[in-house]
This record gives C-alpha cells, sequence and structure tokens, in this order.
C-alpha cells in the first residue's frame, strides 16, 4: 500500500509563504523592506532638528575658522546651496554665536590695523607704507559698515609720496564704494557725513577728494570740480518740500479733532528765498565826559624866549606860596582863562616864546555786519478741503450736510493761524468745503493655497503626510495584495496525498482516470456510478482527513480546493 502525508488542519506562515509562486514572493519581500525603510525615514526626519542660518556671506577664511571651531566643539552643520550660508540647527544657534564671539570669530574680511603686528624681519618702506595704507582702509571700511543702512563698502585712498619740496607735493584723495541694502537709502547729511570721516582721516586730505559712490556706479557726493549746483538745489527742494509738510500736518492736527480723521485734505506751496545777503553798519558816538574818555596820545610843546618871572602879589603866607592851578579845558566848547584879567598866566610864555598842548582821547566806533539767513519764507499758500458732515440716524440712514458758512468762516481763521498768515506777503489761504467721493477697500479674494499661513501649514506638514502617504501606497499597493494571496495559498501536500487527493475531482468528472485493477472477484463490466461510489469510500478509508476537510468545505459554502 503506498505512503500517503496527511495534510495539515491549520497550514503555518512557512508553509503559506512556501504556496506562492516566485512573483508573488517577490512582491511580499520588497513590499515589507519599502515599508520598514519609509517608517524608518519619517521617524529619522521626524526627529531631525530644524536647521537655522548661524552666519552668512562669510569669507572663504572665516568661514573655514568657523567650521573648524563647529568641529571642535561637536556642532553639527550643513551649508546651503552654493555655499553662502553656513546652518547649525536652531536650538543652538544662539548659544553657538556666543562661544564663537568669545572667540573672536568671524574675524571679518576686512583687516584693520592688525595687519600692522605681523610686520616681519626685514620689510622695506615701501611695504611698511602699503601696509599702513591697507590698514587704514580696512579701518575707514569698520567704520562705514558700522551704519544701519550700509550692507558693505570699500575705500580705496591714493596716499602720493611727501617730498622735499612744498609746491611739488600732491594732495591725497580718497574713493568709496558703497552697497546699501535693500529699501534702504542716504540722506544728503549721512553722506557729508561719511566724506567727513574719510576726509578727517587723512592728514592734508579735503573734503572735496572724497568720491562717494553706490553699487549701481552712481555718483552720491558733490562732484570735486565744485559744481555742486545741483547738490544744493537738491537740498533748498528737500528744505522746501519739508516745510510744506510740516504746514500741511499743522493743519491736519488743527482741523481733524473738528471734523474728524480722513475728512480733510491739505497742501501748502512754500515760496522760499534762499539769497544770501549781507550788510556791514559803522557808526561813531558823540564825545564822552572826560572822566569816560580814554585818552589815546598826549603831545606838550614849548617853544620861545625867557619867561619873565612873575612878581609875586597878595597877602604874604603860605596860601600866597602855592603854585598855580593847572587849567582845565573843556573837550568841547571854549577855553577858560585862568589867569586874572590884564595879566599873564602863571608859566605862560613871554612875549616872542610858546607852548602848546594836544590831547588826543579815542573815538568810539560800531561796526556790526549782517547777513541774512537763506530760506526765509517770502509767501504761502494754503489750500484746504473739508469733507461734508456725515451723520447717522436710529435706522442706519447715512446723511451727509454741508458746513455752513460761519463754520467754514472759523475753520479759515484757525488756518490763518496755523499757517502764520501774513497779509503783507501776500499769504493766502482757501478753505473749501466739498463731500468727498466714498472710499471703497478693494479686498483681494487671494486663493486659500497662497495663503501665508497655509503655505507654512502645507511646509510644516509636507514631510509627515508625504511619509504617511507614501507608506500607505506601499502597504496598500504590494503588501495587503501578496497577504490576501497567502491567506488564500492551497495547503502543500506531498507527492503521495497528491495523488489520493486526485481522487477526489473523480467524483465531480464524467471521465475519471482510474487504475484498471484485474480481480477475479470483481464483475467485468460495471457501472460509472458504482465505480465512483466504490472510489470515494476507498478514499474515505485510504484518507479519512482529506475526506473530513472535503465535508468540512461543503458546510461552510466554500468551494473544495
Amino acid at each position: 500500500m503506498p505512503a500517503v502525508a496527511t495534510i495539515p488542519l491549520n497550514p503555518t506562515i512557512a508553509q503559506r509563504v512556501a504556496g506562492l509562486d516566485q512573483g508573488q514572493r517577490l512582491r511580499l519581500a520588497l513590499g515589507i523592506v519599502l515599508f520598514v525603510a519609509i517608517a524608518i525615514m519619517g521617524l529619522v526626519m521626524g526627529r531631525q532638528a530644524e536647521w537655522r542660518v548661524l552666519y552668512s556671506n562669510l569669507a572663504d577664511k572665516d568661514g573655514g575658522a568657523v567650521i573648524a571651531q563647529l568641529s571642535t566643539l561637536n556642532v553639527p552643520y550643513k551649508y546651503t546651496e552654493g555655499g553662502g550660508a553656513i546652518l547649525v540647527p536652531a536650538d543652538r544657534v544662539h548659544d553657538v554665536r556666543l562661544k564663537l564671539a568669545s572667540l573672536g570669530l568671524p574675524k571679518g574680511s576686512v583687516n584693520g590695523f592688525e595687519m600692522m603686528e605681523s610686520n616681519r624681519f626685514g620689510m622695506t618702506q615701501f611695504q611698511e607704507r602699503l601696509t599702513f595704507q591697507r590698514g587704514l582702509e580696512g579701518e575707514l571700511t569698520r567704520s562705514i559698515q558700522a551704519l544701519s543702512s550700509v550692507q558693505n563698502a570699500r575705500v580705496h585712498l591714493a596716499l602720493p609720496n611727501q617730498n622735499g619740496f612744498f609746491r611739488e607735493q600732491q594732495k591725497p584723495s580718497a574713493s568709496v564704494l558703497l552697497s546699501l541694502y535693500p529699501g534702504r537709502t542716504l540722506d544728503r547729511t549721512q553722506l557729508a557725513g561719511i566724506v567727513h570721516l574719510v576726509a578727517s582721516s587723512v592728514p592734508e586730505m579735503n573734503s572735496t577728494a572724497v568720491s562717494v559712490l553706490d553699487d549701481t556706479g552712481k555718483l552720491l557726493s558733490s562732484p570735486p570740480d565744485g559744481s555742486g549746483g545741483l547738490g544744493a538745489d537738491a537740498e533748498q527742494l528737500q528744505y522746501a518740500q519739508q516745510i510744506e509738510q510740516l504746514y500741511s500736518q499743522r493743519i491736519l492736527d488743527i482741523l481733524e479733532p473738528i471734523v474728524g480723521k480722513q475728512n480733510v485734505r491739505a497742501q501748502v506751496t512754500a515760496e522760499l528765498d534762499f539769497s544770501q545777503t549781507e550788510s556791514t553798519t559803522e557808526s561813531h558816538t558823540p564825545n564822552q565826559t572826560p572822566d569816560s574818555s580814554a585818552i589815546r596820545s598826549q603831545q606838550l610843546v614849548e617853544s620861545g624866549g625867557s619867561v619873565s618871572p612873575i612878581a609875586p602879589s597878595g597877602v604874604p603866607g603860605a596860601t600866597t606860596n602855592q603854585p598855580p592851578a593847572q587849567p582845565a579845558a573843556p573837550i568841547n566848547g571854549q577855553a577858560q582863562t585862568v589867569a586874572a584879567a590884564g595879566q599873564p598866566a602863571a608859566g605862560s610864555a613871554s612875549a616872542g616864546g610858546k607852548r602848546e598842548s594836544i590831547i588826543n582821547y579815542e573815538v568810539d566806533k560800531t561796526v556790526r555786519v549782517v547777513r541774512g539767513a537763506t530760506g526765509v519764507i517770502k509767501r504761502i499758500n494754503a489750500a484746504v478741503v473739508v469733507n461734508n458732515q456725515v451723520s447717522t440716524d436710529g435706522k442706519g440712514k447715512v446723511t451727509s450736510t454741508p458746513l455752513t458758512d460761519a463754520q467754514i468762516e472759523k475753520m479759515s481763521a484757525l488756518v490763518r493761524e496755523t499757517v502764520g498768515f501774513n497779509k503783507d506777503r501776500g499769504d493766502s489761504v482757501n478753505l473749501m468745503n466739498a463731500a468727498f467721493a466714498p472710499i471703497k477697500d478693494e479686498v483681494v479674494d487671494m486663493p486659500l493655497w497662497r495663503q501665508p499661513e497655509v503655505l507654512d501649514m502645507a511646509r510644516s506638514f509636507a514631510w509627515p503626510l508625504g511619509t504617511f502617504a507614501l507608506a500607505a501606497l506601499v502597504l496598500l499597493g504590494v503588501i495587503r495584495p501578496a497577504m490576501k494571496t497567502l491567506l488564500q495559498a492551497p495547503t502543500l501536500v506531498t507527492s503521495d496525498a497528491e495523488a489520493r487527493g486526485n481522487q477526489l475531482d473523480t467524483i465531480e468528472g464524467e471521465e475519471p482516470e482510474r487504475p484498471q485493477l484485474a480481480g477475479p472477484s470483481e464483475p467485468a463490466l460495471a457501472s460509472a456510478a458504482e465505480t465512483r461510489l466504490e472510489d470515494a469510500r476507498k478514499l474515505t478509508r485510504d484518507n479519512p482527513a482529506a475526506v473530513a476537510n472535503i465535508v468540512k468545505a461543503w458546510m461552510n459554502g466554500e468551494a473544495p480546493t
């Protein structure tokens, strides 16, 4: 009797996998590998830190020093596309910057006077002068880059050699190239400050010898030939605009609390006088009293013959022996006679003698020089438009009411006082009342997919959702069909069991193939029904387990395998 292997009722996973064909097994293995790889990649990327910019636009020397120090500190880093910036984890940006700053990094691509510290032995005078010039250029560059509007700067100095001939000495000059941040500008005062900074840092340099350019090649400073007319006109225009804006803002500040915000418009035109005038006045004061006057010079001249003695007169005694009093003559007016009438003055020269006394006094003089101020207001014209009064009743109806003549006159008086109205110089103020056109705020309906909030959310969830979608695609498209086939795989049997199991198909077949067994006890001719019945009975005796499975399948309504 041939050997028969039993068919297991509950086959193992290995037996089910072995029952698959080669293509199904390959797809199942590939799906499992992809799913595991996606899961691991999602976990790794989910735990990866966010990268932030540590430094950008570094020179190669500074970048190499920073990278070397990051490697020493065990800080992970990476570059952006093109190597323009160094990225580190977001939670360590400030910590790393402070540590690198304590180490003096980055030093900056501009070197100043520290270049003089590395002078080597045997340096020539030309090399020393060149190093000093480069150091001075670096220091000026650092100072200019300290301005908030300047992104980058370069300074070129032309320092000629000084010789012993004063007439042949050349003056130094400088050129400054500026790169500003996007949207930033430099006003005239800032440009003048840069020019003055460079000119003051180099001996014997004039401010007119400093040229300032921007990164587009446009000259920002005044031309070196002294033709600063355009610059003066620009400054005058800017000053006029500032005056007009000041007066316009004053009008708005005084009228907006009355009529409401956005209900008044004002424009002021100022006519200014930028001509320069100078006047000199010299005045003399009249002669002052002798006590308060100052003597500039005094001259006494005596000439002539002998002086005749003066006979004593008067009552003898001490009073008579006193010398005569000094004659006093007023500054203005006739001289007074000191001696008595008919007698010569004491100490006067005799006939043929001469005595002159010349006294020069200081003359009071006042010199006044008056220079007229530039930018004097010659005339002001103000135009003001006020909106109608808008009121809303209880039902929500909006009513627009014009202003009365009294209100317009009061507002005009306020405007005249605000701008300093002067009728003598021809000022004019015109205030008009009119209904303003309604302003409709056009709301731009931005699509949902273009809104910044949606874009930020999409960026934050893009990687997790993409990983989940890819994993679901692999699970449903590759692994699930393979697992379904695996669960429906046929039970493995040996070759003898297959031979016995084939007898089951003879029950449904019309012409089954069966071996011809010759025996004296079997009839030679048998009907087909009896033959099938006998085969079924024999299969039941030889392989009861297979028959039990067949009956179980019939009871469950499943097709027999």
